[in-house]
């Protein structure tokens, strides 16, 4: 078959996609328009060894599916993510965990019936027929996110983020189905069982050109998490958005955005893109930062002294330093990469209140506990507070109200002990403080030394209290068991030994009971 100009049929530029023809049973089912288009984005075969790695269950799920009448698409980032690959502009979607079917032609209640045979299913999106598979797996196999949706038709009933009415419709057009998504490279179907690619809002060629445009400007400004879809994807994908599209999320208000989606975009940009700074900059163009975090608007135009920070203003600074944080994450936990980006974004909050010209010099005197405040601000905003049983909230803060200490320490390294590096750890992670610490210098033009973060993270180490002080060698039922009543002295005596403990003066259990003997005795003489 020869190539057919989409813009024939669909008013837009000319463009190919390799993929094998349907059936003609299956497109003779078809409306002729939509015939039209399918034909439009098809050309010439699919070599079947280049076809990309599935899941078995994806697979055979698609293959019952369509014995049942049905047909089944992969959508959203996977697609994106392979066609990006096979373009050479991405990695590709690998070994994917995650993966998003869209099913034409069958009622829900047979989609539902087929998805049974293939594990546990939770309806998760009622009224739009959303499900979730959680097939049986073996032991050490990593868990399988299968999500399953029929086509859905939005209707804006109401302002805000939430007010659609959505219903699942089998029967949809392909091209109807697609016009609801946001962004064209969002919007590609790709046929499991066929390797067919259709594409009819131009996706491959926005890939090739990095940019993420609008599907339909008239659906895209009902949505408003669509703008803070907009700079994180633009920041992982390291992609431009188009001057149009800009303009449509500049005007749209976001102030009807719950916190947890706002936070959900967030912690995508935070956590997987290389470069955080690209998404914060894009946030700033579409109007998110001004609307959403005047915290971190403050920072743009606060100047800071040239000598020490050649980079510019204090917003230059912290993007700088954010893509340098994300190259600190190295071994750490979920939990634990998020305080560090979370702490290294709000880090420098207190500037725009302390920023002062003293003698000549721009300086921000106590800058670190005047963050404190903007900082539980923009955590309110996110929500953020306990993750799996890690306090977030307060490690943030902490690392924020402490991200000079190692370079305080170090300048008066002669005259700090060990029992501060403990005491430190009291209230924070000193390892998770040195990856903080590291980026702030980092994020800076020039050149400047690491030195302070290095000895403070070797102190830290060798003293074994990277993530935690160490545990107390006294304990109540140590003191119980010299005679000493239950009360509240017990609680005195332990304390008061830990801190002894903190300075290295009780290194043992032995050492521990003779100086809580001592404290005894002083109090009996008392």
């Amino acid at each position: 078959m020869g190539a057919v100009k989409a813009s024939d049929t669909l008013g837009q530029e000319p463009r190919t996609v390799k993929s094998r023809v349907l059936a003609r049973a299956e497109l003779a089912a078809r409306p002729l328009c939509e015939v039209s288009l399918i034909m439009a984005c098809m050309t010439g075969s699919q070599d079947p060894s280049s076809a990309p790695r599935l899941p078995p269950l994806v697979l055979s799920l698609s293959r019952t599916l369509q014995s049942a009448g049905g047909r089944a698409f992969l959508v959203g980032g996977w697609v994106r993510d392979l066609v990006a690959g096979r373009l050479g502009g991405g990695m590709g979607p690998g070994d994917s965990t995650e993966y998003d079917l869209e099913v034409y032609s069958l009622p829900a209640e047979t989609v539902s019936r087929i998805l049974s045979r293939f594990g546990s299913v939770n309806l998760v999106g009622e009224s739009f027929a959303v499900y979730r598979v959680s097939p049986p797996r073996s032991p050490g196999e990593a868990p399988l996110s299968l999500d399953v949706s029929l086509p859905r038709r939005d209707s804006k009933v109401a302002p805000g983020h939430r007010g659609f009415a959505i219903s699942g419709e089998p029967d949809l057009s392909f091209q109807e189905a697609t016009r609801r998504r946001d962004f064209t490279v969002n919007a590609m179907l790709w046929d499991p069982l066929t390797s067919e690619l259709l594409d009819f809002w131009g996706g491959e060629a926005d890939l090739r050109a990095r940019l993420l445009r609008a599907v339909d400007p008239a659906t895209f400004v009902e949505d408003s998490l669509r703008v803070l879809r907009g700079f994180q994807f633009a920041g992982r994908l390291e992609f431009s958005i188009e001057p149009k599209t800009v303009e449509l999320c500049r005007r749209m208000d976001l102030r009807d955005l719950p916190a947890e989606r706002i936070w959900g975009e967030m912690e995508k940009l935070l956590l997987k893109a290389r470069r955080p700074s690209l998404g914060l900059e894009w946030a700033d163009r579409l109007g998110v930062v001004r609307q959403l975090f005047p915290e971190l608007a403050a920072l743009q135009g606060c100047p800071q002294d040239p000598e020490w920070h050649p980079e510019g203003d204090v917003w230059v600074h912290t993007l700088l330093c954010m893509d340098r944080a994300a190259e600190e994450l190295e071994g750490l936990d979920e939990e634990r990469r998020i305080a560090v980006m979370l702490a290294e974004l709000c880090h420098d909050l207190g500037k725009p209140a302390t920023t002062a010209v003293v003698d000549g010099r721009i300086r921000s005197h106590d800058h670190e506990s005047a963050g404190i405040a903007p900082t539980l601000s923009v955590l309110d905003r996110l929500n953020i507070h306990t993750l799996n049983g890690y306090d977030l909230r307060a490690q943030v803060v902490q690392l924020v109200s402490h991200h000079l200490t190692p370079s305080h320490f170090h300048k008066n390294r002669e005259r700090v002990g060990d029992g501060a590096f403990r005491r430190l750890a009291r209230k924070l992670e000193p390892e998770l403080l040195y990856r903080v610490s590291r980026a702030d210098c980092r994020g800076r033009t020039g050149e400047f030394s690491t030195e302070a973060q290095e000895w403070f993270i070797e102190k830290v180490r060798s003293l074994g209290v990277e993530r935690r002080p160490p545990a107390p060698i006294l304990l109540g039922r140590h003191l119980l068991a010299m005679g000493l009543s239950p009360g509240p002295r017990v609680g005195e005596i332990t304390r008061a030994v830990y801190e002894m403990q903190m300075d290295g003066r009780v290194t043992n259990l032995e050492e521990a009971t003779a100086q809580a003997r001592l404290l005894l005795e002083q109090t009996r003489v008392s």
